[in-house]
């Protein structure tokens, strides 16, 4: 599968003025509004028209027949997919098995103004798939909980401190700044953090995730229409040069694989298969982009994909560092923590926009390799992305 399918257009709705819309008690879109509005965008940056598409994957949040109706798109081949990562995997097995040649992968969210909430009684999705809902009777009915339980098991087995924690929300909020779409442009330092009121002891305000409405969209297209489409564009396709996926559901409803080995080894299996595929490792990486709900994910993906090794997050994160001023960058658009939460879509924009070298202030200089991960619900999905000079 290497090379063989690649990004051609990426959009994104206007996060930053919806989501002043919303605080104003207004609701600009539903969640496909928010998709169609990323789509158009993401045409327009590939330069294909809708008619060019002839496959389509939508995400959690849109219903996959209704968004086809609005959008006019009647595919040869069609999904509905969990998340990102899980999205791009389908797209790339459908593209390699010939059912489509240019897919389209969206995702549109009204989480914000539709009052969605992660935790209490009515707990979006709990009931389908999150296994701590068959904890709710005992009160643990939130991702906030589940995280913090995880990081309290994690600094005890191996002295992981808040500071080096809160590292990760102001590496993040400093990319955040330096990006125009991000919501969050206030400043954070590690004292700020650190003054800041728990939210789930030992998890902070900065450690969890926004809540927001928006849509982002990929273009996604086989190996060879890309390069002939993109002779008419400024800029060149991001070609996915190796992709893994390992799950982890055995003793899922008891939280054992949160919290006994923090989804590693799904993640090993997961990111070893992408390495292996890409003739490449976590070294020849010049930016990681890590699904980001809570800060905690980026320690344990820096230990689970083979950054680091466990127990090691904290000697990397101060020696080697994480920002965009040295080191290796980490969510460098400000992720999930400070630009904008889209369930792992905008860490696909961002890894595209990097190798394309128009990130502008946040540009990681002679950018050729981006990995992207992501471990939801024990749904490890590793992705390595290359530039058409690779």
């Amino acid at each position: 599968m290497k090379r063989s399918v690649a990004v051609i257009g990426v959009g994104r709705s206007d996060w930053r003025g919806e989501d002043a819309r919303v605080r104003a008690g207004e609701k600009p879109h539903d969640a496909h509004g928010y998709a169609a509005l990323a789509l158009r965008a993401a045409l327009v940056d590939a330069g294909v028209d809708r008619g060019a598409i002839d496959g389509l994957i939508v995400g959690p949040n849109v219903a996959y027949e209704r968004m086809g109706e609005i959008l006019g798109i009647n595919p040869r081949w069609g999904s509905q997919a969990g998340d990102a990562g899980q999205a791009l995997a389908q797209a790339c097995s459908a593209i390699e098995s010939g059912y489509a040649e240019v897919i389209a992968v969206i995702h549109g969210t009204d989480q914000r103004s539709a009052g969605a909430q992660y935790g209490g009684a009515n707990a979006v999705s709990g009931n389908r798939f999150l296994a701590y809902v068959y904890h709710a009777p005992w009160g643990f009915t939130s991702q906030g909980a589940l995280y913090a339980l995880m990081f309290q098991r994690y600094r005890h087995l191996y002295g992981f401190d808040e500071a080096s924690l809160g590292a990760v929300a102001v590496a993040q909020r400093v990319a955040a700044m330096l990006n125009q779409h991000a919501l969050l442009h206030k400043p954070l330092s590690i004292d700020d953090y650190l003054a800041s009121a728990y939210l789930c002891e030992p998890l902070r305000y900065p450690d969890y995730c926004l809540v927001n409405d928006g849509g982002a969209a990929l273009i996604v297209a086989e190996a060879g229409v890309a390069r002939s489409l993109s002779r008419s564009l400024s800029h060149h396709p991001a070609f996915i040069l190796g992709l893994g996926r390992a799950d982890i559901n055995s003793d899922s409803t008891s939280l054992q694989p949160r919290l006994i080995d923090f989804y590693r080894p799904a993640q090993q299996i997961a990111g070893q298969a992408s390495f292996d595929m890409a003739g490449l490792g976590p070294t020849d990486m010049d930016v990681l982009q890590v699904y980001d709900s809570f800060s905690l994910h980026v320690p344990l993906a820096l230990e689970g994909y083979g950054y680091c090794e466990p127990g090691e997050a904290a000697r990397f994160i101060a020696d080697t560092g994480i920002s965009l001023a040295g080191g290796l960058p980490i969510n460098t658009s400000g992720g999930h923590l400070a630009e904008s939460y889209m369930h792992g879509w905008n860490h696909q924009i961002e890894a595209v926009c990097q190798l394309r070298g128009n990130c502008d202030a946040r540009q990681v200089s002679d950018c050729r390799f981006v990995h992207y991960c992501s471990d939801v619900s024990g749904k490890a999905v590793s992705i390595v992305y290359g530039h058409s000079d690779n």
